[in-house]
């Protein structure tokens, strides 16, 4: 209900509100869908970005280690090139450390080359020159001796016979590249420490038959060197796996001796990054490297919303600049839509001030446009209108002010008549002696009459009516008296001719009571809003409530029928010149006097005003 109001006090009639509205809809999809492709691509690119910075990374660990396994197999192949070397190491494999040792003595402790020909110090010495090296295990596969070289210059020899332990079908295993240290190895070699990998190669004798395992423990963590120069510029974890899916490394510690959680997501995967979730629903981009000669797989892992804070400030900035952009958008051509909109209400509004007659309005619009065409043109149009009406209907209007001025000359003869009669009534009566003053005020009163003024004011009127009442005070001396009131700035407002002294008239020739000795009659003058009203009270002798009701009808009646000459000539004129709001109004009660009120409009004088 609320939205249909709002489409049809806003939308439905206005053409200038639909525009806005269908802009600004074209405006804002266009900058949010180019927001978000770009936003989708930027991302794309730092999400590729970051996994290559990643990738390097995983690709830095895979060289570590295949130099770590090429560096061990070296140190077999270096065996291998000192005959009484790889012979005392063969000897070692296959007997008895006491039996070494008297071997060793037998031979003077021969060196060769430089090189150290005791199988002892050999591997102390490699352990010393290779720091990751934790522990070399010599395996021999027919007597099943397994002798361990510990970093701390400590060596042991276990007979791990398949009645004692199962180290031999565990190094009869066809296990190759880099594995996890085996758990029953571990427990030979008392070597618990997690961070460990492994790397065994086949040892042959002379006739090119096995002969036994040659087994490197590393640890783990000289990986980590293998990342210094990657350790700002890539994110997530970096781990290590065997092909049996144990850690081998873990760049942040974590999963070493559990199960890497990833697992079932780098089963499915082939070399390329993919996204995925864990078990738990962590959302990760998994990165993966397989070694095909080492036999395991590196695995990179980033939280999504790890990558995301990457981008997260360039998005924001997309999303900043793609709001000002809409901003800016809407708001410029939001103006130019209202400025058109106003220009149109104005025309609208000009169109109604004419059609309620103001064809004196004109549209300023200056402007070269295609509205300040329109306002010229209804400019012009109201010029011939207003010629049109100079032409025509005033002559209309000048015979109607022929009928006013005929009908005033019928109110004139009828005032000078009854004027003279009470002139002749007082000199018959009481002589001579207040003639000369009355016949005075009688001369002062025609020259106002006849005198013919374009502006006929206030106080041209109330002038009239104090003349016309002092005759009537002198005639009556101590039985009649008068008050005339009003502001001096209501002085010069225009009035009609001849609008209050008939209502005076009216009151000498029919309420006035000549046998009591307080007859009063006042005229105030007051002005309200745009109007002036003038309210002549007396305290004669009324009017009969049923002739009042006669009066008010024939002063109504839209016909002249000859009665109450006076006051209808006063209340049609009004109405005539200035509308249905004006003209007079009577109240009375018998015995007690009337009051009439007459209104005029407060405004400074004009032609019609002499009419």
């Amino acid at each position: 209900m609320g939205i249909g109001r709002i489409y049809r006090n806003y939308f439905k009639n206005n053409m200038f509100m639909k525009i806005l509205l269908i802009f600004t809809f074209i405006a804002i999809m266009t900058i949010v869908i180019l927001s978000y492709l770009m936003i989708s691509s930027l991302s794309q690119s730092i999400v590729n970005k970051e996994l290559d910075n990643q990738r390097a990374a995983m690709e830095s660990v895979s060289r570590y280690i295949d130099n770590r396994q090429n560096a061990v197999e070296n140190i077999a192949r270096d065996m291998y090139r000192n005959e009484t070397l790889f012979s005392n190491i063969s000897f070692l494999m296959e007997n008895p450390y006491a039996e070494y040792v008297q071997h060793r003595m037998d031979q003077f402790n021969v060196q060769t080359n430089g090189y150290s020909t005791d199988a002892l110090q050999y591997f102390q010495n490699v352990m010393d020159e290779n720091g990751d090296i934790r522990n070399i295990m010599l395996y021999g596969s027919e007597h099943q001796y397994l002798s361990i070289f510990k970093s701390n210059k400590q060596f042991k020899q276990l007979s791990t016979n398949y009645a004692n332990s199962y180290i031999p079908e565990v190094m009869a295993m066809d296990t190759k590249g880099i594995t996890a240290p085996n758990v029953w190895v571990r427990k030979a070699a008392d070597q618990w420490d997690k961070e460990l990998y492994a790397i065994r190669v086949s040892i042959n004798n002379k006739q090119l038959k096995n002969a036994g395992q040659f087994l490197v423990y590393l640890d783990s963590n000289g990986i980590l060197n293998a990342l210094e120069t990657y350790k700002n510029s890539y994110k997530g974890s970096i781990v290590v796996l065997s092909s049996s899916g144990s850690v081998l490394f873990d760049s942040e510690g974590k999963y070493y001796g559990k199960t890497y959680p990833y697992v079932d997501i780098t089963d499915s995967l082939f070399d390329d990054p993919h996204a995925g979730q864990t078990k738990s629903g962590e959302s990760m981009y998994i990165n993966k490297l397989i070694s095909t000669e080492g036999g395991y797989v590196v695995i990179g892992a980033v939280p999504k919303n790890e990558i995301e804070s990457s981008y997260s400030g360039v998005r924001q900035t997309i999303i900043t600049i793609s709001a000002i952009c809409i901003l800016f958008a809407v708001l410029f051509p939001a103006l130019f839509i209202i400025n058109f909109a106003n220009r149109t209400n104005r025309i609208i509004k000009f169109t109604r001030k004419v059609k309620n007659g103001d064809f004196a309005a004109r549209i300023d619009d200056p402007r070269e446009d295609e509205l300040g065409q329109i306002s010229r043109s209804f400019n012009d149009m109201l010029d011939e209108l207003n010629a049109y009406i100079e032409r025509v209907y005033k002559a209309e209007i000048k015979q109607k002010q022929t009928e006013l001025v005929a009908l005033q000359a019928r109110i004139n003869p009828h005032f000078l008549y009854n004027t003279l009669e009470v002139i002749r009534m007082r000199a018959i009566s009481q002589g001579a002696k207040d003639v000369g003053e009355m016949i005075y005020s009688l001369s002062v009163l025609f020259k106002s009459l006849v005198q013919q003024k374009r502006n006929y004011t206030l106080k041209d009127e109330l002038e009239t009516c104090r003349l016309y009442l002092e005759l009537f005070r002198i005639r009556y001396k101590d039985k009649f008296d008068y008050t005339i009131a009003y502001d001096a700035e209501l002085a010069d407002k225009s009035v009609m001719k001849l609008s209050l002294q008939p209502i005076i008239e009216n009151y000498i020739i029919h309420g006035i009571r000549t046998e009591r000795y307080d007859n009063r009659l006042s005229i105030e003058i007051r002005e309200e809003d745009d109007m002036l009203i003038a309210k002549v009270s007396d305290n004669g002798k009324g009017i009969d409530p049923a002739r009042l009701s006669e009066i008010r009808e024939e002063l109504e009646n839209p016909e002249e029928s000859g009665k109450m000459f006076g006051l209808r000539s006063v209340h049609s004129r009004l109405r005539f010149l200035y509308g249905p709001d004006y003209g007079i109004e009577i109240e009375s009660r018998p015995g007690e006097g009337t009051v009439i009120t007459v209104r005029y409009p407060s405004r400074e004088g004009t032609d019609a005003e002499h009419v």
